[in-house]
């Protein structure tokens, strides 16, 4: 037996560890939550102590969380759009909710009318299923067509339509018909399982977009009610109405109008977001019972806000009219969690926003984005790998005839057709209470930023803001007071 000289013998002995340490990482599984109408105040962790969320809070701990995140629109179809093209509205096309109903027989969600508002539009869900993942949705679409696959998505399950029932929903599930019974939030964490157990062999994203807590607030689990039985309410303001507040929409009195003040309302809430947070941590645990947490990329968000009393509103963007860019509409809670690579308790206060999230979730995993000279938003992976990132000062929004931006210190809000525009000092009126557009430092702030927000959006090859109706070919809602 030839004996081996001593660089020889720690060759062997080594050799073994050395291909495992240049072995390639397989490629990260991910797993995205969105809620729905759920503003970043309403979590335990953001200072809602009455808000049970622990699920939520301990991705919140174990990870990073930015607390200056904004939705680009303060609606939902618009805004989950721009949450999987870093487009814009004006870019993607959506500028209100996509109708189901209301306006005869036409409905872009269902049936020969329905429209696919995505198609030939870039989406992280197609660059991921190109990439090779087996990209699957569990809940809520209502970007159009809600019935069939799309946008890469090969596993399919949703709830046609804006919200619907809480209680014993029918589900779309691949082209099928499934009738479910049990409060709807549940069955998503049934079907995100399930979805797990199928994909937990190849790379996967699910994207799990719950309805809670949007309204109806027609049904909620009795366990997810008790533990709000005798609650005070204490993040829910007692204001007084606002003066502007909508009161009709295609016709008839608006649904939210008696949330407002209103404890049931404010239980119902409160019930639909633990509801969510304990589906939210089922699927985390299904997950360390398949061994894929730690290579699973987790992301929690919600599609935008939520006024449930915050300037004497229950509602988002179009609670008023003319609509608004308050910061409860706008402002969403954001986590990014992966276990050993994302230092925990890293808080971010870099303004970012949900036309960022496609390029940045790209580049995080990496897989290369598609060029679109339509895409405004820039990535923020290097703030998630410790590495230089060169920081933005402004963040823009849009809906409709609103187009704003927003610094760390100010929002300048502009309207088309005649509405008022508005100038907030965050730094000093953080209630937005107070609009000082008409004062002499207000005018000279605003033509600043005035020429920003039209620069940027000249740059995204959106029209003027009164030809936003040209960059849509949907059916729009109407309101009380259109114009």
């Amino acid at each position: 037996m030839p004996v081996l000289r001593r660089r020889e013998l720690f060759g062997v002995l080594t050799a073994p560890f050395l291909l495992r340490a240049q072995a390639p990482r397989k490629p990260l599984n991910v797993v995205f939550f969105l809620t729905d109408d759920h503003g970043a105040w309403a979590l335990n962790h953001a200072g809602c102590s009455e808000m049970l969320t622990p699920n939520i809070d301990r991705l919140a701990a174990t990870g990073a969380r930015f607390t200056n995140a904004f939705a680009a629109t303060p609606v939902c179809s618009p805004s989950r759009a721009t949450w999987l093209t870093g487009r814009l509205p004006s870019a993607h096309g959506i500028q209100d909710y996509v109708m189901s109903g209301g306006l005869g027989s036409q409905n872009d969600t269902v049936g020969p009318t329905a429209k696919r508002f995505l198609a030939g539009q870039p989406t992280f869900s197609e660059s991921l299923a190109g990439a090779g993942y087996k990209v699957g949705l569990v809940g809520k679409w209502h970007m159009g067509d809600d019935v069939n696959p799309q946008a890469g998505f090969t596993s399919w399950t949703t709830v046609p339509g804006a919200a619907g029932t809480y209680r014993d929903a029918v589900f779309s599930r691949n082209g099928k018909t499934e009738k479910t019974t049990g409060m709807k939030s549940d069955r998503l964490g049934d079907f995100a399982i399930e979805f797990l157990d199928q994909a937990k062999a190849e790379p996967f994203c699910l994207y799990m977009p719950f309805y809670a807590p949007h309204t109806p607030y027609d049904y909620q689990s009795e366990e997810y009610r008790r533990p709000y039985e005798n609650s005070p309410f204490s993040c829910f303001p007692r204001v007084p109405v606002h003066p502007l507040r909508m009161t009709t929409l295609l016709g008839k009195p608006t649904a939210t109008l008696k949330d407002h003040d209103n404890p049931q309302s404010m239980l119902a809430y409160s019930a639909l977001v633990t509801a969510a947070d304990q589906n939210i941590g089922r699927v985390l645990k299904h997950l360390d019972k398949l061994g894929l947490r730690e290579n699973t990329l987790v992301v929690f968000a919600s599609d935008q806000g939520h006024n449930s009393g915050h300037h004497g509103l229950w509602g988002k963007g179009n609670a008023t009219i003319p609509f608004n860019m308050y910061e409860e509409s706008i402002r969403v809670p954001l986590i990014w969690n992966l276990p050993g690579r994302i230092p925990e308790g890293r808080v971010f206060p870099q303004l970012v926003s949900s036309y960022d999230f496609m390029p940045t979730l790209l580049d995080y995993l990496g897989v290369t984005a598609p060029n679109d000279p339509r895409r405004v938003g820039q990535s923020y992976a290097p703030l998630l790998r410790g590495q230089p990132y060169r920081q933005r000062d402004q963040v823009f929004f849009e809906y409709e005839y609103v187009r704003s931006v927003r610094t760390n210190r100010w929002k300048y809000v502009e309207r088309a057709d005649g509405w008022p525009s508005e100038l907030f000092d965050l730094s000093q009126d953080p209630g937005e209470a107070k609009d000082v557009l008409g004062t002499t430092e207000g005018a000279r702030i605003a033509a600043k930023l005035k020429k920003s927000l039209h620069a940027f959006f000249r740059k995204s090859g959106a029209p003027a803001a009164d030809q936003w109706r040209t960059t849509t070919r949907q059916l729009l809602p109407t309101y009380g007071t259109d114009r």
